[in-house]
């Protein structure tokens, strides 16, 4: 068993949307890799008008590349292609805004010789030559002080629901499920909970982890995290055997800080020290973390943006998809892709 999974050959899924530069920096990274089996990796161009073609044809000779190209249908749709295009045993998923350490395929190849399971989640980090700013939004997305402590770096956490822009998938598990379906953001996990549903079981690989620059705009930020919020009730609504009070946790967030700020009015300020004293935890260990001043203040903002994004999106779907049983589709257009 761990002599077939040691020479597995793994296929590289990467779904691109009008960005060669992020492609050339993944793809150089990639061909860093210490790793000494073979593996290939698969580009998805996803109707781009700015093509990576170029860019994949500089690596030719250093990587073992296929490129396809293909009208728009987002990104669940474009690694599902990728898939079906591919050769590979093993099916390993990232963004096109990654950057992956030398030793990250040694990696996974042996945590799944040691102990195998059909799909897998690493976590991200930020590498010294982010800016400023995304250095900020990383902290708001993964420090175990807000939701990103729920979303993928411990693995105290029952049943980890991968991230597709570190994921790794069996091409067993993939045929079984289908692969990714037309939701997004959501659609990851939606699949892990459908993989659950047909026995498989997903896995973090903590030692598996990606260099994720995520988005610099401060406004794009929100209106991201605004569509992870719209996307969770629809989830909860499809599979409420997988709902958690945590879910709710950026919603409440914000309606406590309204509170706070109401008794205000009344001579009441316990609620908003607490405010106080959480903002300044945060501020805290930020500074800490990435050793600037600056990007302590940087990461308030990154979790306002955060909270204030996600917590409205998930009370506006909530409304609307749980209270008033509104069909996802017709409520939330922008969140489906058309196959």
């Amino acid at each position: 068993m761990h002599l077939y999974y040691t020479f597995m050959l793994f296929s590289l899924i990467i779904p691109v949307y009008n960005r060669p530069d992020e492609v050339d920096e993944l793809l150089e990274s990639l061909a860093q890799q210490d790793y000494t089996e073979n593996f290939e990796v698969v580009i998805i161009e996803d109707g781009s008008s700015l093509r990576c073609d170029d860019v994949v044809r500089k690596y030719a000779g250093k990587l073992h590349l296929s490129y396809c190209f293909k009208e728009n249908s987002g990104p669940g749709d474009s690694r599902n292609y990728g898939m079906r295009k591919a050769k590979g045993d093993y099916f390993i998923i990232f963004d096109s805004d990654c950057i992956i350490p030398p030793n990250y395929l040694t990696e996974v190849s042996k945590a799944l010789t040691a102990n195998y399971v059909d799909c897998f989640g690493g976590p991200d980090k930020a590498l010294d030559s982010f800016s400023d700013i995304q250095k900020a939004i990383n902290f708001a997305m993964t420090s175990f002080l807000t939701t990103g402590g729920i979303r993928g770096g411990s693995e105290k956490i029952d049943k980890f629901q991968p991230r597709s822009f570190n994921m790794g998938l069996s091409r067993k598990a993939f045929e079984a499920s289908n692969g990714f379906g037309n939701i997004h953001p959501g659609e990851d996990p939606d699949l892990s909970i459908r993989l659950w549903n047909l026995g498989f079981e997903t896995r973090l690989f903590s030692k598996a982890f990606v260099y994720h620059k995520r988005r610099i705009d401060w406004e794009k930020f929100t209106v991201q995290v605004n569509k992870f919020g719209k996307a969770r009730p629809i989830l909860n609504s499809w599979y409420p055997e997988h709902s958690k009070l945590t879910f709710f946790f950026p919603t409440v967030f914000m309606i406590g800080l309204f509170f706070a700020v109401v008794l205000l009015l009344f001579n009441f300020d316990l609620l908003l020290q607490l405010y106080f004293v959480y903002f300044l935890a945060l501020f805290l260990v930020s500074t800490y973390q990435n050793k600037s001043f600056k990007i302590g203040i940087l990461s308030i903002k990154a979790v306002w943006k955060q909270f204030y994004g996600y917590g409205t999106g998930f009370l506006e779907s909530f409304i609307k998809i749980i209270i008033l049983n509104q069909k996802p589709e017709e409520a939330f257009p922008e969140l489906f892709f058309k196959k």
